[in-house]
Parts: C-alpha cells; sequence; structure tokens
C-alpha cells in the first residue's frame, strides 16, 4: 500500500484497550512495528495474527513469520514454548481488527464514519455521497471496491477485493487522518462484517440498499447473509462518543425485503428512503433516460428538483439513499446534497456507455447477481425501441443456485442471451456454463437462436456487436470496473471496457484496443 503510515508501538499499548479476554500469555513493552495477518508480509518485528480461514490456517505458517522476524504471535489455539510472546485469544479475526486499529492509534474515533452495505448499489451510493459531503466543503475520504480516496490520492484496493483486510482498512483510515480528513465513507461487504474485517471501525451512521440473492454459497443460507449485513446496524450504538459528536443513525430502504427485519433490529434513530410516499424520504415524477435521471425528492420538511447523470430507478435510490443519510445524519442542506449528487458524472463500470458512433448502444456494467441483472435489462429496455443483447457469465467456487437464476432472469428480460467466463477459477467453465444453459433452456431458451454459449468472452463480446442492429443494446454484465479474471488460481489482465472497445472497433473497420488475451481463446 503506498504511504501506509508506519509507526512502533508497544505491545503492551496496543492491548490496552483491548476488548476481549486473552485467554494465556501477557503483553510486553516489546516495539511492534506493524499488525500482519499474512505470513509473507511479516518483517522484523510485526505483530503476526494467526487466523483459521477457509483454504488455508494462519497457525500452520507461524513458523514462516518466526522466521522473518515476528516480534510476537497472536492465535486461537494454546502453543507453548513459542520463543516470542504469544498471546491467545478466543476469535484470532476479530482481534486483528482490534489489534490493528490500536496499532494506528484507533483513527476512527477521529472521523465521522458512514457504513454502506447491502448486495447491489454499494460503490454508487459511496460516491455519491463522497461527492455531496464534498459539495459542502467537508474534508471526506472514501474506500469502496474500486479503490480509496483520500485527499489527493487514488489507491487501487486490488483486482477482486470486496472489503480489504483489516489492517489495510485501519491503514486508509490512518492515512485520512494524517491528511486532515474529517469524515470518511466506506463500502462494506458481507464478506468484510462475517470476517470482522470492519470491527472496529465505530460508525456513526450506517446506510443499507438491498438485500438480495448473493454470496449464499459463504453465508449457507439468506437469513445469515441477512445477519452479516445487519453487524452494521448493531454496532451503531457501541461506538464511543467523539469530539465531533456522533449522529448515531441507520438509513433503511423502505423498498426493500430486508426493511422490517432491520427496522425492528435498530435501537437507535433510523430514517427510511424510497421511491413510494410511504418512505420519509422519496421521489416523485421521476423520468430516466440516457442522458441520465430527474426527479423530484420530499422529506422530511423539503421538496427540491433533483437532476443525476445516473440513469434508472435504481440509481434513484442509491441518490435517496445518500441524500437521506447526508440531511438527517449529518445536517446537509437538501439544496448542497442536489449539488453533489449532480457532480458525480458517472460511475467506473457501472452502466458505463461506450460509444464509438456504432448505430446501437453499448454498455458496460457491474450487474452480477440475480436481482442487479434484471434491473439493469429493465432500466435498458426502457431505453430502445430494438433488442437487449446480453452477455454474462458466473463465477466459478461461489454460489451456484445464482447461475440457473442469472440465465432465467436474462431468457425472461432480455432477447439474446449470451453465456460466457467469468472468473470460473478452479471449476470446470464447461460445466459453469452447462449450468447456466439448463437455466436458460427452463425459460424456453433455444440454443443459437435466442441464447449462445462462448467460454471466451472477448468472442462472447464480438458476438453480441456483431448481432446488434441499428437501435439495439449490447450490454456485457458482470465485470464492470474489474481489471482481471482468474482463470484456475492465475489472474489474467481483463476490462470489460476495454474488450467492447476493441470489439466495436473491428466491427466499425477503425483503430482501437487490442481485445484482451484469455486462455480462452484457443
Amino acid at each position: 500500500m503506498n504511504s501506509e503510515p508506519h509507526r512502533w508501538v508497544s505491545l503492551k499499548e496496543i492491548l490496552a484497550e483491548f476488548p476481549f479476554k486473552v485467554l494465556s500469555g501477557l503483553g510486553s513493552d516489546i516495539p511492534i512495528c506493524r499488525v500482519v495477518a499474512d505470513s509473507r508480509r511479516v518483517e522484523p518485528g510485526a505483530l503476526f495474527v494467526a487466523c483459521p480461514g477457509q483454504v488455508a490456517d494462519g497457525h500452520r505458517y507461524i513458523p514462516d513469520a518466526l522466521d522473518r522476524g515476528a516480534a510476537a504471535v497472536v492465535g486461537e489455539r494454546p502453543i507453548p514454548n513459542l520463543k516470542v510472546p504469544y498471546l491467545q485469544v478466543d476469535n484470532a479475526r476479530r482481534a486483528l481488527a482490534y489489534l490493528s486499529a490500536a496499532y494506528f492509534g484507533y483513527p476512527a474515533r477521529r472521523l465521522t464514519m458512514v457504513g454502506v452495505t447491502g448486495t447491489d448499489g454499494k460503490t454508487t451510493t459511496c460516491n455519491l455521497l463522497y461527492q455531496i459531503l464534498r459539495s459542502a466543503g467537508l474534508k471526506v475520504g472514501m474506500i469502496s471496491t474500486v479503490n480509496a480516496v483520500i485527499g489527493d490520492q487514488t489507491l487501487d484496493t486490488g483486482f477482486h477485493v470486496t472489503t480489504p483486510e483489516a489492517p489495510e482498512v485501519q491503514a486508509y483510515l490512518a492515512m485520512m487522518v494524517q491528511a486532515g480528513l474529517t469524515h470518511a465513507v466506506l463500502e462494506t461487504t458481507s464478506h468484510g462484517w462475517a470476517q470482522y474485517r470492519v470491527d472496529a471501525c465505530e460508525f456513526d451512521i450506517g446506510i443499507i440498499t438491498n438485500i438480495t440473492h448473493e454470496h449464499l454459497d459463504y453465508h449457507g443460507s439468506f437469513e445469515n447473509y441477512r445477519a452479516a449485513k445487519a453487524r452494521l446496524f448493531a454496532s451503531l450504538p457501541e461506538t464511543l462518543p467523539k469530539v465531533q459528536g456522533n449522529p448515531h443513525l441507520a438509513v433503511l430502504n423502505r423498498d426493500d425485503s430486508s426493511y422490517e427485519f432491520l427496522s425492528s433490529l435498530v435501537s437507535g434513530p433510523q430514517v427510511c428512503y424510497g421511491l413510494g410516499p410511504d418512505a420519509d424520504i422519496h421521489a416523485v415524477e421521476l423520468r430516466s433516460d440516457r442522458a441520465g435521471s430527474r426527479f423530484t425528492v420530499q422529506g422530511r420538511g423539503f421538496q427540491l428538483p433533483v437532476i443525476s447523470s445516473l440513469m434508472g430507478k435504481f440509481n434513484v435510490s442509491n441518490c435517496l439513499a445518500a441524500l437521506a443519510a447526508a440531511v438527517c445524519g449529518l445536517g446537509i442542506s437538501p439544496e448542497t446534497c442536489a449539488n453533489g449528487i449532480a457532480a458525480l458524472p458517472g460511475v467506473s463500470g457501472r452502466m458505463e456507455r461506450i460509444d464509438l458512433g456504432q448505430p446501437f448502444s453499448a454498455y458496460v456494467d457491474f450487474a452480477h447477481t440475480p436481482h442487479a441483472l434484471r434491473v439493469a435489462i429493465d432500466t435498458v429496455r426502457q431505453l430502445t425501441k430494438g433488442r437487449v443483447i446480453v452477455i454474462f457469465g458466473s463465477a466459478g467456487l461461489r454460489d451456484r443456485e445464482k447461475r440457473r437464476m442469472m440465465a432465467e432472469v436474462s431468457l425472461e428480460r432480455a432477447d439474446i442471451t449470451i453465456l460466457t467466463a467469468e472468473d470460473p477459477r478452479t471449476e470446470s467453465l464447461e460445466e459453469i456454463l452447462d449450468d447456466m444453459a439448463s437455466g436458460a433452456r427452463s425459460k424456453g431458451g433455444i440454443e443459437e437462436k435466442n441464447f449462445w454459449r462462448i467460454p471466451d468472452r472477448g468472442n462472447a463480446i464480438r458476438l453480441g456487436v456483431h448481432l446488434a442492429r441499428a437501435g439495439d443494446v449490447v450490454m456485457a454484465c458482470g465485470k464492470g470496473h474489474e481489471q482481471s479474471m482468474c482463470f484456475d488460481t492465475t489472474e489474467y489482465p481483463w476490462d470489460d471496457r476495454l474488450a467492447m472497445r476493441a470489439a466495436l472497433s473491428e466491427l466499425l473497420g477503425m483503430n482501437g484496443p487490442q481485445m484482451p488475451h484469455l486462455p480462452t481463446q484457443g
């Protein structure tokens, strides 16, 4: 990580406010230079936290950490006679978050923290709120799945990162404090909450976008997935008083099935937003086209027009979420919020239009869940009298049920469906496509008539643009902003936007970028 704050702190100081019981071992005055959970990142003087994982157990890497100079170790198992101080705890992952925060001096306590969670729309909502806070003249930073924005720096958070690991999250927050920022907007995923990556972030405001079918392979059930998201709202009352004050507000989606569950769980102040009049903050007179969206927002004692470059009802909902948090939680005027929303030109890889002068529309979108795909198709359907051609895949080592569901949604709503690769990882791409094709056939799909299977994603996008007629819409979904695709255990450089430009350039006979190479090209 660029410019990561680096300092020496005694182990005793790091443990001074540790909120959990240490089962064995004592802190000492031994100096610590960093806190890490990856033995490969250990350097002399580091505190290594051995976390059990789905694939590998950190306890196995304690010898490697010691060889690299670890000054102390934290783990969950009793390990006698270690040559450095060893502290045993109940939950190493949760300990990692608090130890990381302590090492950096609990930076979240010096920031007004806003957490955004949900299945779809998190990144867009974070960017909207970030722009609103900037319009209000506030010094704000942001951590999303796309990047971290800290002052004048924009840092890549990784190829396929959800929420960064706890040491990275706390390092980003410490950098924000060093840069003189006062507010932080943080995108938080279900994995991030289930793995305690954002514990010790001491959130003041929590926002939910929606909760739909996703990650059930990891969480096991929808209820567990919802519970992971709900940890954001359960954490709000635990935030200690801050010098700058504590808004303590839950921002809930009145239109989503999660509303009743979360509303009953929240013990403090809450506000709801939605497209209907039963929401505290809601939209009327909604119009959306290729240029974006226009609507009037009505709220607690105010009403004003809003213009956004983001199109679709789902993005109006994201605008309302950000506005509700800003007005009701941070005291920002509705007019300033409208200015901030208008200032956002778009979000990388989210309904991003690719226009090289072709006689049809082309978009790249991150839609990678059944709900998001349905909404994306419905949105572009309203923009054309032509056909909708959709290209997407389903990731390997992830929720298998989603494969059929994605294909079913596309066959019901699109005119042409092209099934292709999307991070097959160590699974068989052929078997993934078989699962998806089965879902397509269940909705009346006829192969090579209204749906195709094209393993190579570049060729799939090529097929999409070659099938397009004047007035149609071609949309590549599922990768959005991502910069790589995983086959086996190798990440290959890949960008859907670049691939779409390459395919369009070939179609139009003009100079353009080369199609990125994937192992499926033959």
